[in-house]
């Protein structure tokens, strides 16, 4: 998939390569989804089809209705039986996204699925969530309700009745506006939710609650409350980041170096983990976008004012980070932009291609072998440093990676990733790449200096390197950006973002540090030793002090104050 026709591409840990909306559902439930939880246009008719072959429907002709929209039926009642929260449970509300615009082509089997849907499961069992936007025209200044109203009036006339409005606007929804929508769409009052411009994500949860979003939701599904009394929602946590993401000053810039930086999209997971690592460090994030192309010789020649500002921006920045990819535009200026980390002690994080890069530059610059590269660029190199998979696929493109979570064993117990890993003998992490760095060179690397910390069970798959006489030069052949959340940022990203702002070693030491319910250090300091605790959602009480040389374990997580 392009990255700058759908954004970047989310891989689950059962390998499933989804849409980027999934990886937003991850991160804000803390929960993990499956492929089965992605569905396609694609997947409905193949599943038909596989059926119709093996004479399912006894020969009957095969149409959109009833055939394809009982499929769709099928596969949400299916899918939302699996847990996703850890449990074993099946969950008690199952949350259904149909993209796109009323009136598409595309998504019409779908609307009619759920309409179908929803009269089949009945009252309290279903309820519709239209998200419209109410545009503001700047000449006027008057929030206009025209695009709600008729795209309200479609959904209607396909079948589908809205139980709640979710309104977009860049500011808060005036009460007439409000009175005016509840008139032509049917709606009442109570139930159209307005979701303006926030300073941050995080200030949206806070916002439904304000406007007793759960309140209305639990009255549509039915859903009975201890006393009939709706319980506040848990949003603690919440509330300290979104309020600690706000007064934030301190900067920390990095230098995100790649190809598709015109689509900021394409690295949304690199950007949240990003965001995870810098609020958990109290730093606010800066990102300086550099094409990897404008780093390159042949761009000072062509365009002098985009070189200029690549490099200015490379060398202002305080960490520089090389996201994943494929193909060799831009590669020669991802691999001058490792060159320049390096030998200039700025910190470090190679992803999967990042990785890779950093390992032909070290061969090209450090071992002096000025022919070393990818065979995924010069298939005919005579010193393939990164090599093709054996397992891979040279002729079809799809789903023939290696994806999904593998186990990567630490080497070096006293290496840098070991210890952001709360000195772990193995990581979990998801992959997605076709490409490896050359096992039968290894020797030779680590006799340079290079040192691979991190490797597959069979040994001879690379999985993390590191220089250990460098501040923070790190290398991941997996993507650690897809299991960052906001209470629980990636190891490698806070390291890197520790490192930028000179918190590293105090991050490695952790003498203090936030520490998940089972008590493990999930690895990220701030301040003295004093953490708010939450059990359940709340703050109960300041905790100081340790424990054995450790923080006991403190309800459903703490954060630094």
């Amino acid at each position: 998939m392009s990255p700058f026709e759908h954004g970047e591409v989310f891989v689950l840990d059962d390998g499933g390569e989804v849409d980027l909306d999934l990886g937003n559902y991850e991160r804000f439930l803390d929960i993990k989804l499956t492929r089965d939880n992605n569905i396609t246009t694609g997947k409905i008719y193949q599943s038909v089809i596989d059926k119709e072959r093996r004479g399912d429907y006894l020969g009957k002709t095969v149409q959109v209705v009833p055939h394809i929209t009982d499929e769709i039926q099928v596969w949400i009642e299916r899918v939302a039986m699996n847990p996703v929260d850890g449990t074993e449970e099946p969950a008690d509300v199952c949350v259904i996204e149909l993209g796109g615009t009323i009136g598409d082509i595309e998504s019409m089997p779908f609307i009619e699925a759920l309409g179908q849907f929803s009269y089949r499961v009945g009252p309290g069992n279903f309820c519709l969530v239209h998200v419209s936007l109410v545009p503001v025209l700047n000449v006027v200044g008057e929030q206009k309700t025209k695009p709600t109203q008729h795209s309200v009036r479609g959904l209607r006339g396909l079948g589908l009745l809205p139980d709640i409005l979710a309104c977009r606007s860049t500011q808060p929804l005036e009460e007439h506006v409000k009175v005016k929508l509840a008139q032509f769409c049917h709606v009442p009052i109570p139930n159209i939710i307005n979701l303006h411009d926030v300073t941050n994500i995080w200030h949206i949860p806070l916002l439904l609650r304000d406007q007793k979003a759960h309140e209305v939701i639990l009255k549509v599904l039915d859903l009975q409350c201890v006393g009939n009394v709706p319980r506040e929602p848990k949003l603690a946590e919440w509330t300290d980041r979104a309020s600690k993401c706000d007064k934030m000053k301190t900067p920390v810039r990095i230098a995100m170096v790649g190809k598709y930086t015109g689509l900021s999209d394409s690295y949304l997971s690199v950007l949240k983990a990003l965001l995870h690592a810098s609020v958990a460090l109290n730093r606010k994030l800066v990102v300086d976008w550099v094409p990897s192309c404008d780093l390159e010789d042949s761009t000072a020649e062509e365009t002098p004012d985009a070189y200029e500002k690549a490099w200015k921006s490379l060398k202002g920045a305080d960490g520089v980070l090389v996201p994943g990819g494929f193909g060799d535009r831009g590669v020669q200026g991802k691999i001058l932009a490792a060159k320049y980390a390096r030998e200039n002690n700025v910190p470090y994080l190679g992803i999967c291609l990042g990785m890779q890069i950093a390992v032909i530059e070290f061969a090209r610059s450090i071992m002096k072998l000025n022919g070393a590269n990818s065979t995924e660029f010069d298939p005919t190199t005579k010193t393939p440093c990164v090599i093709f998979m054996p397992e891979g696929s040279k002729t079809h493109m799809g789903a023939t990676m290696r994806l999904g979570s593998r186990r990567t064993y630490f080497q070096v117990n006293k290496c840098k990733s070991a210890k952001l890993y709360g000195n772990a003998s193995y990581v979990d992490e998801r992959h997605r790449h076709r490409y490896e760095v050359n096992p039968d060179m290894v020797p030779e690397f680590e006799k340079a200096g290079l040192s691979f910390v991190g490797r597959d069970e069979s040994g001879r798959r690379m999985e993390i390197i590191e220089l250990p006489t460098h501040r923070f030069f790190v290398g991941a052949q997996f993507h650690p950006e897809f299991k960052s959340r906001p209470g629980k940022p990636s190891p490698l990203f806070l390291g890197l973002i520790a490192a930028a702002s000179g918190q590293l070693d105090h991050l490695l030491q952790r003498p203090c540090g936030v520490f998940s319910p089972t008590g493990r250090c999930t690895c990220f300091p701030n301040g003295p030793h004093k953490l708010k605790v939450y059990q359940n959602g709340h703050v109960v009480k300041p905790l100081k002090g340790l424990v054995n040389g450790h923080y006991p374990a403190t309800g459903n997580g703490a954060i630094p104050i």
